[in-house]
């Protein structure tokens, strides 16, 4: 006869026990993190950057025509990253492409396709922000959607446009985790409507002024007196500097910025190397920025835009640091300007802005690219991931800060 096996009651209990209260702490965790109020962007709190006013929904999607899809991926404990996706139309972009242009602040990137982008003036795929060491895997996987879509079933040259930051800091970017489901996913979510900002998308590992970065975005609507052209901005925020708000030193009054322990008289008396708070107040990083107007535009007036999206970069405090790579990717979505291959090789007649017309356009893609940077970090909620934790903007100090500048009431 076979004997039972004897059983240890008190470790079985205390084991069950055990994992009760993990399932238990868990849920609450969840539900608490269900509970929490979402954090607001700029607008929200009060903050008023600039003098034009937004667009409906203050995003890229308030041009016309223009979705953004996301893919979020979060796997274990290294895994932090993910893909957001801008596409000008909701068409077949190589039959009907973009007129485009890509504006360098600072080359020190993985920007895939813009050197035909600026060869040519034209956008031909969804444009995709990633990880940095992702930028070949997502393109590949975008050139795979490319081919696939009805129409292009003779295609054998495609553009696939990717801009990239650094997310190695919460996210093990070496395993380039980014696949083609994720792309495809990206890109078929692709919607109009609210963007989703913050620690979401390719923004999910990003790290800004040393607190969470990650997506944002806002509009400017130009008076019907100047053509009633909207203007709409998309970031990918990881980079470093001295965080400004609408010009109040938030930064500097919140003590986390860069070079801090360099000026600061109360240097740090470890003799050992960086510590995890001088790491994020590192300047380097990088800044994509997508610019979108539905204002007729050519290439050239295009580039022309996206150099004053560096001018809104500026404004929020970046140091534009030697590793920052800050790119600008701009188009126009007027329809009278797309271009069909077939008729690549006709003369065309269409209607453009003249010079003097650029400067309101000029000046709300300043304000949107500053204001889009700034809801990046007030919508961010903090991330852990890679070993590392990486804290949100507070709030309710950077209230304070702004009040006593009398910035918000």
């Amino acid at each position: 006869m076979r004997e039972r096996p004897a059983y240890n009651v008190a470790a079985m209990t205390c084991t069950m026990l055990g994992r009760c209260w993990l399932a238990v702490l868990l849920w609450a965790a969840i539900f608490a993190a269900a509970q929490e109020p979402a954090r607001p962007r700029a607008r929200e709190m009060g903050v008023r950057i600039g003098v034009l006013p937004p667009g409906t929904l203050n995003a890229i999607t308030d041009v016309p025509g223009v979705l953004v899809g996301q893919a979020t991926v979060i796997r274990g404990d290294n895994i932090r990253t993910g893909v957001t996706a801008i596409l000008p139309h909701g068409g077949n972009l190589f039959r009907e492409k973009v007129p485009g242009a890509v504006f360098i602040g600072n080359a020190f990137g993985k920007l895939a396709g813009s050197t035909q982008v600026n060869e040519l003036g034209e956008i031909e795929t969804p444009i995709l922000l990633t990880c940095t060491l992702c930028v070949p895997r997502a393109a590949d996987a975008l050139i795979d959607y490319m081919l696939a879509m009805p129409g292009n079933e003779d295609v054998r040259s495609v553009n696939p446009l990717v801009g990239e930051t650094n997310d190695g800091y919460l996210s093990d970017i070496r395993l380039r985790p980014i696949s083609r489901d994720d792309v495809f996913v990206a890109i078929q979510r692709a919607r109009g409507g609210p963007v989703e900002e913050g620690s979401v998308g390719a923004g999910t590992g990003t790290v800004a002024f040393g607190f969470k970065g990650g997506i944002g975005t806002a509009s400017r609507k130009l008076p019907q007196s100047l053509g009633g052209y909207t203007v709409g901005v998309l970031v990918q925020s990881n980079f470093g500097g001295v965080l400004t708000i609408a010009g109040a030193p938030v930064g500097k009054e919140l003590g986390r910025y860069y070079l801090r322990n360099e000026t600061s008289m109360d240097k740090p008396r470890s003799g050992g190397g960086p510590n995890e708070a001088s790491r994020r107040e590192d300047a380097n990083g990088s800044c994509m920025i997508i610019v979108a107007t539905d204002a007729p535009l050519d290439a050239r007036n295009l580039k022309r835009l996206g150099a004053r999206a560096i001018m809104g970069l500026a404004r929020t405090g970046s140091s534009a640091s030697n590793g920052s790579g800050d790119f600008v990717i701009a188009f126009s979505t007027a329809t009278a300007l797309r271009i069909a291959p077939e008729h690549a090789a006709d003369a065309r007649q269409v209607t453009l802005l003249g010079n003097e017309a650029m400067s309101p356009l000029f000046e709300a893609t300043i304000e949107a690219t500053e204001e889009a940077i700034i809801n990046s970090l007030f919508k961010a909620t903090p991330v852990t991931g890679n070993g590392h934790t990486v804290e949100a903007l507070p709030l309710d100090k950077t209230r304070e800060i702004l009040r006593a500048h009398r910035l918000v009431e």
